[in-house]
C-alpha cells in the first residue's frame, strides 16, 4: 500500500514550555489502514494528532522540527484550510466543533466554505448522512443530540470535505458502551471503504481486533509500532498501564503456567480457539 502519513524525526515544544511534548517521532501509516494510537494521559497523543491536520504549527505556534507528510504534502507548507481536504479531524468533545443550528447545516458548512457549487454541497451532505446512517437527524439541532449522535455528526461533517485520512482523538471517551460500539462499527465500515483511519483510543477491547497497526506512546515518544498482537502483548504495553484487551492479559497469565498459545488473542473467541488447539496438541 502507499503511504498516507509519514512522520520524520518530529519534535514539538508548545509556546512558553521548556520541555518538548513530542520527541523524535518517526511514524509510517499506510493508505487505507486502521491505526490505533494509545498511551498514558499526557504522553503526546493529542499533540501528534494536531500535527496531522496542520493545527500544529499553524494554529498553536510553538517550535516544530522534523516533518509530517500527508499524501506527500508537508503540512507545515500548507494552510489548515487546504489540509482540511486531506485530513478530517474529530475531537474528544464533539460539541466543541459543532456550531450550526441543524445537522444538515453543520455538514454543509465545510463544503460551502470551500466554495463548492450548491449541487455538489447537497450531494456531499447526502453522502455523509447516509455513510453514518443519520438521515433521520438532518433537521435536528446538534445540541439536542446524544453524545454518540454528536460524534457521528462531527464525523459526517469531516467526511463532507472528502478527506483521505480521518483522525479521531478518543471519540468514545464520553460515550456509553452501546454508543461506543455503534461508533466503532461506523468507523470500521468507513475504513473498509478505503478511508485511512487514525484513532486515539483507550477502549482497546473494543477496537484492537480491527487495527492494522498499534502505536504505543510515552513521554512524547513512540515506544512500539507494529502488529496489534505483538504491540499489545509487549512488556511496554503492560508497563505503560495501557488497557490491554483481557484476552491478551489471560494469554500472558497462561504463559506463566506453561500454557503457550499459538498467538496472542485479541478476542475471547480467539482465546477459546487457542485453548482448544493447545489441549488438542497436548492430549496427543
Amino acid at each position: 500500500m502507499d503511504v498516507a502519513v509519514e512522520v520524520e524525526d518530529l519534535w514539538f515544544t508548545y509556546p512558553g514550555s521548556t520541555e518538548p511534548t513530542l520527541r523524535g517521532i518517526n511514524l509510517r501509516i499506510e493508505r487505507g489502514s486502521f491505526t490505533i494510537i494509545a498511551g498514558p494521559s499526557g504522553c503526546g497523543k493529542t499533540t501528534l494528532c494536531r500535527c496531522f491536520n496542520g493545527l500544529i504549527p499553524h494554529f498553536y505556534g510553538g517550535t516544530l522540527r522534523g516533518r509530517v507528510l500527508v499524501n506527500g504534502i508537508d503540512v507545515a507548507s500548507r494552510s489548515t484550510h487546504e489540509l482540511a481536504r486531506e485530513v478530517g479531524m474529530v475531537f474528544q468533545e464533539p460539541e466543541d466543533q459543532l456550531i450550526c443550528l441543524s445537522v444538515e447545516r453543520e455538514i454543509a458548512f465545510g463544503p460551502e466554505n470551500l466554495g463548492l457549487p450548491t449541487e455538489e454541497v447537497k450531494s456531499r451532505v447526502e453522502e455523509a448522512l447516509k455513510a453514518l446512517r443519520i438521515e433521520h437527524l438532518r433537521d435536528k439541532a446538534p445540541f439536542e443530540l446524544s453524545g454518540g449522535e454528536q460524534q457521528k455528526v462531527a464525523i459526517a461533517a469531516a467526511l463532507a470535505l472528502k478527506p483521505s485520512v480521518l483522525v479521531l482523538d478518543e471519540p468514545t471517551s464520553n460515550l456509553d458502551p452501546v454508543s461506543a460500539l455503534e461508533l466503532t462499527k461506523a468507523l470500521i465500515e468507513l475504513n473498509e471503504e478505503g478511508l485511512t483511519v487514525i484513532l486515539v483510543e483507550h477502549r482497546l477491547d473494543l477496537v484492537a481486533r480491527y487495527a492494522d497497526q498499534v502505536v504505543l506512546m510515552d513521554r512524547g515518544a513512540v515506544l512500539v509500532q507494529g502488529d496489534p498482537r505483538e504491540a499489545l502483548s509487549s512488556e511496554e504495553a503492560l508497563r505503560l498501564g495501557v488497557a490491554v484487551p483481557k484476552p491478551i492479559r489471560l494469554f500472558k497469565q497462561l504463559l506463566v503456567h506453561g500454557v503457550k498459545l499459538a498467538r496472542p488473542p485479541l478476542t475471547s473467541e480467539e482465546l477459546a480457539e487457542g485453548l482448544v488447539e493447545f489441549l488438542g496438541r497436548h492430549r496427543g
